[in-house]
């Protein structure tokens, strides 16, 4: 697939505007509810879908194909980004009229931290073959891990980049409604909400690390792999708001993504053996998701304390 650099500048001003759309027009001083919520994560998924649709008029059904089953797997292990992300804004105390722009910021910050590491592993995979199989090994152990998956093992205080930055910059003792630096006593401080934006970007490095290697499976054209993420990343806000009240519902997710992960691990480990159909793919994310659901919602009114 031959991108030009005008491609990615297109790419790039698309997702910056869409990014500007979510900003300004969803939830702007409010915590949304539900109901708008889903209407917007319902446009996310049907611009998603548009973008792929343009994908297939300019370059083929293969390419768009990939691009749909890099953004189908992304979206799903985007879910547990949504429960990590909970947990942030639970343990900062993040005010709930502030928690929208919190999240694109913090989205934001993680779309350029993404971005360079799908160049950094596109090159890495078009240098050294091997890396295809240290990718596939990480995958398994991942979703071995993700198997015992607690989310109290979440503990943003342990982060040492938000360590490193409290000894580094002074900070304000509270918030400051949604300002990122205030003058006091005549020098600039930070509030906490830089300490928040820095923990959430961090932290989903940690999870690039995990889901970037999984892409790389169904395509290795860095195009793809960035479109992909950034459509599965740009619904994240709305999602959030949509599921963070459904927590206790999601019993299985963890098993579900660690299944997909697995999968996607031995597909890359075969590689020079059989070459997976994008098909099969799309087939084993949206099935295994869709009983993870489906069991999750069956157990939950079992499960004690799901009130």
């Amino acid at each position: 697939m031959d991108v030009s650099v005008a491609m990615w500048a297109v790419l790039a001003v698309i997702v910056a505007a869409l990014l500007a759309l979510d900003l300004i027009g969803f939830a702007r001083d409010h915590a949304p509810p539900m109901r708008e919520s889903a209407a917007w994560s319902v446009g996310w998924i049907l611009l998603a879908l548009a973008f792929g649709a343009g994908l297939w008029a300019w370059q083929g059904s293969g390419a768009a194909g990939q691009y749909y089953a890099g953004y189908l797997l992304e979206r799903s292990l985007s879910l547990d980004n949504v429960f990590v992300f909970a947990v942030i804004l639970g343990y900062f105390a993040v005010p709930a009229r502030v928690q929208p722009k919190v999240l694109t910021w913090g989205i934001v910050l993680a779309l350029l931290l993404r971005l360079a590491f799908i160049l950094l592993g596109a090159a890495m995979l078009g240098a050294f073959h091997v890396t295809f199989y240290a990718f596939g090994a990480l995958l398994l152990f991942t979703a071995w891990k993700l198997a015992r998956h607690d989310a109290g093992e979440i503990e943003p205080e342990h982060n040492p980049t938000l360590r490193l930055l409290r000894r580094r910059v002074p900070m304000t003792a509270g918030y400051r409604g949604d300002r990122l630096v205030v003058r006091e006593a005549g020098r600039l401080v930070a509030t906490p909400l830089v300490a928040v934006f820095v923990v959430i970007a961090t932290t989903d490095l940690v999870f690039a690390i995990d889901s970037i290697p999984a892409i790389f499976a169904v395509t290795q054209e860095p195009f793809l792999v960035f479109a992909a993420n950034a459509f599965a990343m740009l619904g994240l806000r709305a999602m959030y708001f949509l599921l963070v009240g459904m927590m206790a519902r999601f019993a299985f997710l963890s098993r579900g993504l660690a299944l997909i992960l697995a999968f996607i691990g031995v597909k890359m480990l075969l590689i020079d053996v059989w070459h997976v159909p994008i098909w099969l793919s799309m087939a084993v994310i949206a099935g295994t998701l869709g009983a993870t659901a489906l069991l999750s919602l069956r157990a939950a009114p079992r499960a004690p304390g799901a009130a």
